[in-house]
């Protein structure tokens, strides 16, 4: 690494960790006083409250990383302009991006890093915390459904039932459709209650219907482990795909599309899981490039432009995922869309920076 290299960094590194430190504690205020008054009420205790802030820490952290990264580029480089020091740098011939090379490697590998810890830990906090708080806040979430309608099979078997017992693994008023290959009617089952046992489903006092020389014929069903489709299934409109890790978001996402569901709104959140993970590169090219723009206060205009891009940012990405799930933008595009965007912006302002 050359000297110049080094230096950039040795001026970034610790402006990054006081923006992580402050960003962090800004979420963690924001969260804790817009609970504060729902835990007075219900007697939290002080140790409880510090669960909830510690298994935050992980989503604070993830979301503060970029906008810090952001606010120590642009100032590092604005305060560079403002004393002149970058002078010499130009005057040898070096470019600006040759320049900011070592934070776009940085940026590389913080985005890398992010995807990582987004899927090893921030899931799990996430989970942790929110269950804390609704234990705290005596909120109640269940995972029973009603009215439930599910494809299997590639369409050749359709589930209907009436309510879904998460906590029994039970289903009531089951009906299920058979069809042939070619989609005509094969044969229908329907029970007044299925219980999960041994990975399939126990009809209670089940009957067949199914055509017999021309004629509808209803018998007894008395077969075992002939359905397996999973309980999970059942209940999968409850889900998110934010809180599965990436693996098993795949899973989630092949599942809904074998059982005939809408998988366009989850595909956009599982795009945007990749797409947010490289949102520490794309703020560095954001930043290298507005830095330079800054003469005058510097720290002021640093951050306010850290906050103001950070904004448009994440409502650019808000408005591209609700198009996606609306139908208007393939998932891949509402995900990656606002990253596209920036590094072009960025790019574009970094080939036209005087140096």
């Amino acid at each position: 690494m050359k000297t110049i290299d080094k230096y950039i960094l040795k001026q970034f590194a610790p402006l990054f960790l006081i923006g992580l430190v402050l960003f962090v504690l800004l979420l963690q205020l924001i969260d804790l006083f817009a609970n504060l008054w729902r835990y007075l009420a219900y007697d939290a205790s002080v140790f409880d409250i510090a669960r909830v802030a510690f298994f935050y820490l992980p989503k604070c952290v993830s979301y503060s990383l970029p906008i810090a990264l952001l606010f120590a580029a642009a100032y590092t480089f604005g305060d560079l302009y403002a004393r002149n020091e970058l002078i010499i740098v130009f005057a040898t011939g070096i470019p600006l991006k040759r320049l900011a090379l070592s934070l776009f490697i940085l940026g590389g590998v913080l985005s890398l890093a992010s995807f990582h810890f987004e899927d090893q830990i921030v899931i799990k906090s996430s989970k942790i915390k929110k269950e804390l708080s609704r234990t705290l806040l005596h909120q109640q979430r269940s995972s029973n459904e009603s009215d439930v309608v599910v494809k299997a099979s590639e369409g050749k078997l359709v589930y209907s039932v009436d309510y879904y017992n998460d906590i029994e693994k039970s289903l009531n008023g089951l009906a299920v459709v058979e069809r042939t290959e070619n989609g005509t009617f094969k044969r229908f089952i329907q029970a007044r209650k299925a219980r999960w046992v041994d990975g399939a489903w126990t009809l209670e006092n089940g009957l067949e219907y199914r055509f017999f020389n021309g004629q509808l014929i209803n018998e007894k069903y008395e077969k075992n482990k002939e359905f397996t489709e999973r309980p999970e299934t059942f209940r999968r409109n409850s889900m998110e795909v934010e809180e599965l890790k990436a693996k098993d978001a795949a899973a989630f996402i092949n599942d809904l599309g074998s059982a005939g569901l809408p998988v366009a709104g989850a595909l956009a959140d599982y795009y945007k899981r990749y797409a947010f993970a490289a949102t520490p590169f794309v703020v560095l090219v954001l930043s290298v490039a507005v830095g330079g723009r800054f003469r005058k206060n510097v720290l002021l205009m640093s951050l306010l432009a850290s906050l103001v891009a950070s904004v448009i940012y994440y409502v650019c990405q808000m408005i591209t995922m609700m198009m996606a799930k609306l139908g208007y933008f393939p998932p891949i595009v509402g995900a990656w869309a606002p990253a596209a965007l920036f590094v072009l912006c960025g790019t574009v302002l970094i080939a036209t920076a005087r140096t």
